[in-house]
């Protein structure tokens, strides 16, 4: 059997207004043809697929495509969705004859001119390989399932925890492909689209209320007719005209199995959406106060606001601001991500005492610069090894160590991962261990800094990724959607 591997990727938010660029998909990595399989090996999607094949003993031709992924951010534009078209595209139509298709997407992207490129994706692949090839559509779990991918792929799964585990998603994905092409499974989907919305505060699968959402799809899971539940939180900035939480249960030719499963399941979402809407986030001055006076560190302060891993640009000064404001004893991290401040300390040089505007480059909706004053302790390339990511290297550009007063600044031309992993800052000499408090440019993936870290405070932060959502510019959501509306049952609304 021969199985096209095809990994494209990018979360988006909307209410970033930077487009992301094939820059951020060089930034981590355009892959094509064997490079991909020698490149993720036990990495990723990519390496759950590599695995699961394997493992599995079957007589399978892998015919790697293409593999680009973005991390999240605005909108990407024409040139990045009209470039991965052609390579899908061109990629099967070269293969020659294929069985099936590992296609590993994101859910949640949309382009300048469009809100469901993986729709628009799938349908490429169609227009390749025609309607009966069976393509499996492996998803991040804040995807936005739409009336198209159900409608083109043959199965659809999705990552079964936050923070993620894209090779077991990979895995999965894999093993669902490798029983309809070998063991004559018959993929049957339920889908339920939900009029929900949730900011992301309780968005870990490692506690309820999504713990009990997610467990309940893998009790169901334990049914051998159940091919797989997969539940979709969507991405909770994606202003998209299909927009909502989903569900989506395939059972092996049981139709009605799934659809009573796929009624359950959203009828148990539906009956926690209060729960979902709860808050832990602490005002800034609050969070920063709390941090510099814990006894012991290092103190995470996730900016919640800011979420780089949520599609936020990363330039989110309020959080700096408080810190040199209430004069904080301990040494603190700071991540900023932001072209032109990097150009002028360059410019300056090592060891050079700069005073400049830095912050609200991008998302002037929610910030503006703050001026500050400060020294460049290091220049540097952007190239960082990772040893704990789904990929071993990324690009963050050119990348200053910038100390202002007891901050220290890593800014940054590309989004990269932010600061959100230590392996960032020390690629620059500096250890996180030597200090009390670290901002995390994310809401949810402190995985990175638990080793290291004593706690984690939430910062009630505004901005792309807040967790405000009455405060964001909705324009494209279908209306009525819970909280943003009352709504009792989400069948009515749903039509």
């Amino acid at each position: 059997m021969r199985i096209a591997l095809i990994h494209v990727g990018q979360e988006t938010n909307d209410f970033n207004p930077s487009p992301t660029t094939l820059r951020d998909y060089q930034s981590f990595g355009i892959i094509e043809g064997q490079d991909m399989l020698e490149r993720f090996r036990g990495l990723g999607q990519i390496g759950g697929y590599i695995e699961a094949v394997e493992q599995s003993g079957q007589p399978v031709e892998t015919v790697p495509i293409v593999r680009g992924w973005a991390v999240a951010g605005g909108r990407i534009d024409r040139a990045s969705y009209d470039f991965f078209d052609d390579k899908i595209r061109s990629g099967l139509a070269a293969a020659g004859p294929l069985d099936g298709v590992a296609l590993q997407l994101h859910g949640a992207c949309a382009s300048e001119d469009m809100d469901d490129v993986e729709g628009a994706q799938l349908q490429a692949c169609r227009d390749v390989l025609g309607p009966d090839i069976p393509i499996v559509l492996g998803l991040d779990h804040h995807a936005n399932i739409t009336r198209k991918m159900v409608a083109l792929a043959t199965a659809i799964v999705g990552h079964r925890t936050q923070p993620h585990d894209p090779f077991d998603t990979g895995r999965i994905g894999a093993e669902v492909l490798l029983k309809i092409l070998f063991h004559g499974v018959r993929p049957t989907t339920a889908w339920r689209k939900l009029p929900l919305l949730s900011h992301q505060e309780q968005f870990l699968t490692s506690r309820a209320p999504m713990k009990t959402w997610f467990d309940r799809a893998r009790a169901m899971e334990a049914d051998p007719r159940v091919v797989q539940a997969s539940n979709y939180p969507m991405q909770p900035w994606l202003d998209v005209a299909e927009g909502g939480w989903s569900t989506i249960v395939v059972t092996d030719n049981d139709p009605a199995l799934a659809e009573r499963l796929a009624d359950e399941l959203a009828d148990l979402a539906w009956s926690l959406r209060a729960e979902f809407q709860k808050k832990d986030a602490v005002a800034i001055d609050d969070a920063v106060r709390m941090a510099d006076a814990a006894d012991q560190g290092l103190v995470v302060l996730s900016d919640t606001g800011d979420t780089v891993f949520g599609g936020a640009a990363g330039d989110s000064n309020l959080i700096l601001e408080s810190m040199l404001r209430l004069g904080i004893r301990g040494r603190a991290l700071v991540p900023l991500i932001a072209p032109e401040t990097v150009a002028r300390l360059v410019q300056a040089g090592e060891g050079a005492t700069v005073t400049l505007p830095v912050g609200g480059n991008v998302a002037t909706a929610f910030f503006q610069p703050i001026e500050v004053t400060g020294t460049v302790r290091r220049i540097a390339a952007g190239k960082v090894n990772l040893k704990q990511h789904h990929q071993d290297e990324i690009d963050m550009g050119r990348t200053v160590v910038f100390d202002v007063g007891p901050v220290t600044l890593l800014v940054s031309e590309l989004r990269g991962v932010a600061g959100n992993l230590p392996d960032v800052y020390r690629a620059f000499g500096v250890e996180p261990r030597d200090y009390k408090m670290a901002v995390l440019k994310t809401a949810s993936n402190f995985q990175y800094f638990a080793s290291i870290s004593s706690q984690v405070i939430r910062v009630d932060t505004r901005g792309p990724g807040q967790s405000d959502v009455f405060g964001l510019p909705w324009k494209r959501i279908p209306r009525p959607v819970y909280p943003l509306d009352p709504i009792d049952d989400w069948r009515h609304a749903v039509g």
